[in-house]
C-alpha cells in the first residue's frame, strides 16, 4: 500500500507551500550555522531536502553538503547546480556509512512521518551516522501549540491551487486532509498529511538513546528562545559518544 508521503510531495505541494521561500531558509541557516558551526565543514546531509532551498544556501558555506529526498518531482525542481549533490531515497534507508557525517539537517518537519517504531529507529540511525561532536538540527512542530490552536477547517489559495483543509488529532498524530482544486483546469484531487506529534521531552529522550545531547533549543528560525507559544521547536543536538 502506498504511503501518503510517497505521492504528496509534487508540483502541487510546491505551489501550496511556495511561501516557505529562500529568504526563510536564509534566516534559518544563518542562525543554525552560528549555533552549530560544524555545519560549515565536512560532509553534511540535508535530509528530506525537497527542491534544495536550504541546501543551496548551506553549500555556499560548505561545498561538501549534500541532500537526499524521496520525491522525484521536488528533486527535479532543484537548481541545476545542486543536481550532482542530490540523492533520491527513503530516509529509513540512508546510503551513508556510520560515523561519516559532520552534520544532519531536518528542515520543515520531516520527522514523524512513520510509525512510532520507525521514527525511533530513524533517530537511532541519525545518531549512528554522525561522527563524535557531529550535530543534528531538527526543525519540528511545537506539538503543544498545535494541539491548543488547531484550526479544524480552512480554505486557502496559492497561485493556481485552492486547498480546502480539514485538520484533526487522531490518537498521537496530526492529520490534515485536503481537497485540492486547480483553478485553471478544474481538476480535483485528495491528499493527506499525517505527522506523529512528539512532545519535546519525547524527542530529547529518543535523542539520548541515539547518543545525542541537546545543545540548544530555538522557537523560531531567527533563533528566539523556545516557549509555549513558539511556532517551531528547533533542537540542535551534538553527538556525545
Amino acid at each position: 500500500m502506498t504511503e501518503w508521503f510517497e505521492t504528496w510531495f509534487d508540483e502541487d505541494y510546491a505551489r501550496l507551500y511556495a511561501h516557505r521561500d529562500a529568504e526563510e531558509a536564509r534566516v534559518a541557516l544563518g542562525r543554525a550555522m552560528r549555533v552549530a558551526p560544524e555545519l560549515v565543514r565536512g560532509p553534511v546531509l540535508d535530509l528530506a531536502c525537497g527542491a534544495g532551498r536550504h541546501l543551496e544556501i548551506l553549500r555556499r558555506a560548505n561545498p561538501l553538503a549534500f541532500g537526499m529526498d524521496l520525491s522525484r518531482p521536488l528533486l527535479q525542481m532543484a537548481p541545476g547546480g545542486l543536481r550532482p549533490w542530490l540523492l533520491r531515497g527513503d530516509m529509513r534507508r540512508i546510503p551513508v556509512k556510520d560515523g561519516a557525517l559532520h552534520g544532519i539537517c531536518l528542515w520543515f518537519t520531516p520527522f514523524g512521518y512513520f510509525s512510532d517504531d520507525e521514527n525511533r529507529t530513524l533517530m537511532l540511525r541519525l545518531g549512528a551516522l554522525l561522527q563524535p561532536q557531529g550535530v543534528l538540527v531538527m526543525d519540528y512542530l511545537n506539538a503543544d501549540l498545535v494541539a491548543r490552536t488547531l484550526v479544524p477547517e480552512e480554505t486557502v489559495e496559492r497561485g493556481l491551487i485552492r486547498a480546502q483543509s480539514r485538520r484533526s488529532l487522531e490518537g498521537d498524530r496530526l492529520v490534515k486532509r485536503m481537497v485540492l482544486t486547480r483553478l485553471d483546469t478544474g481538476d480535483v484531487r485528495d491528499v493527506l498529511e499525517s505527522v506523529r506529534l512528539y512532545h519535546p521531552t519525547e524527542l530529547q529522550e529518543m535523542a539520548v538513546r541515539a547518543g545525542l545531547r541537546l545543545r540548544r533549543v530555538m522557537g523560531t528560525y531567527a533563533g528566539e528562545a523556545f516557549n509555549d507559544d513558539s511556532p517551531r521547536w528547533i533542537g540542535v543536538f551534538e553527538k556525545a559518544w
